[in-house]
């Protein structure tokens, strides 16, 4: 005799299917949504290099990496620029495909950005690039590698931006599969001239788990500096602890829009993870309460 077990739908109920995760918050999620697609197509290029910066905090799924993707033919070389940073943060699939196609880039810049990402990638086209950039066959006529030689060479010389810079390598020794980590938004900050030694110690800080650092990212949420809100953003976003979605939501009309958009993407990313385990944990429980069918014949 055959055996048979049907699943009733009290217990699909009770094993989360058809329920969303609680305290999801789906105006806050809408708005942030909303807030960076119109950042992206903001007029002021300002505001699109922002947006584009804070998507290498969302993880790598869409719409955000097609949305990340068209940004490499905004008409503003520094948009562009950081396009790269972000699409390498986010090293997914499509990563490579994206890169090459700004190595073919008319801008000297835009090219040389996309040589170098590709070679940090181990592409062998990065290489041959940049091999060809030392050689001379590749006009450089906007004098971008002189000026980046000039800043190599200042900033031997000058101990805050070496700080800056060794917070920057850093970020990219720990990434999380799946999710960037935010080494375009950090820079974003870093590269502004009114940031703070505070919001330096806030990125600096980031993944710290000391029961003390997270009361005072919290606190440096509603700080008078711009920088300090931007940078504890950041921090909080890179935590992935999605108990901490709510803490950027106020941020989400942040007078700052380069705290405005961090807020919108941190959220994201937080809420991304939180569904992410939701759906782990509910397939966990699916797998123990679910009794496997009897054979035939027993």
């Amino acid at each position: 005799m055959r055996t048979m077990f049907v699943v009733v739908p009290a217990l699909l109920v009770g094993l989360g299917f058809g329920q969303t995760p609680k305290s999801v918050d789906p105006s806050a999620q809408d708005r942030a949504r909303s807030f960076l697609e119109d950042s992206l197509k903001d007029r002021n290029p300002d505001t699109r290099k922002h947006a584009v910066q804070a998507l290498g905090l969302v993880s790598a799924r869409e719409p955000y990496l097609s949305e990340l993707e068209a940004m490499l033919d905004d008409k503003d070389v520094e948009v562009r620029l950081a396009t790269i940073t972000s699409l390498v943060d986010l090293n997914s699939g499509r990563t490579l495909p994206a890169l090459r196609k700004a190595l073919d880039s008319e801008v000297p810049e835009v090219s040389f950005a996309a040589a170098k990402a590709l070679w940090t990638l181990n592409d062998p086209l990065g290489r041959e690039a940049l091999i060809s950039v030392l050689s001379g066959d590749t006009k450089t006529s906007s004098g971008f590698i002189t000026k980046q030689k000039r800043e190599a060479l200042r900033m031997l010389h000058t101990p805050k931006t070496m700080f800056m810079f060794a917070i920057q390598q850093g970020a990219n020794f720990a990434p999380i599969p799946g999710l960037g980590a935010g080494v375009s938004s950090l820079q974003g900050i870093l590269s502004d001239p009114s940031v703070s030694g505070r919001a330096a110690t806030a990125l600096l800080l980031s993944m710290d788990k000391d029961p003390d650092v997270l009361p005072a990212l919290q606190d440096a949420l509603a700080d008078k500096d711009w920088s300090v809100r931007a940078a504890a953003v950041h921090a909080i976003a890179l935590r992935n602890d999605p108990a901490l979605e709510t803490d950027l939501v106020p941020l989400l009309e942040d007078r700052k829009e380069a705290v405005r958009v961090r807020a919108a993407a941190g959220y994201l990313r937080l809420e991304g993870i939180k569904s992410a385990r939701f759906k782990s944990a509910r397939n966990q429980q699916l797998k123990k309460r679910v009794p496997a069918p009897l054979s035939a014949g027993r």
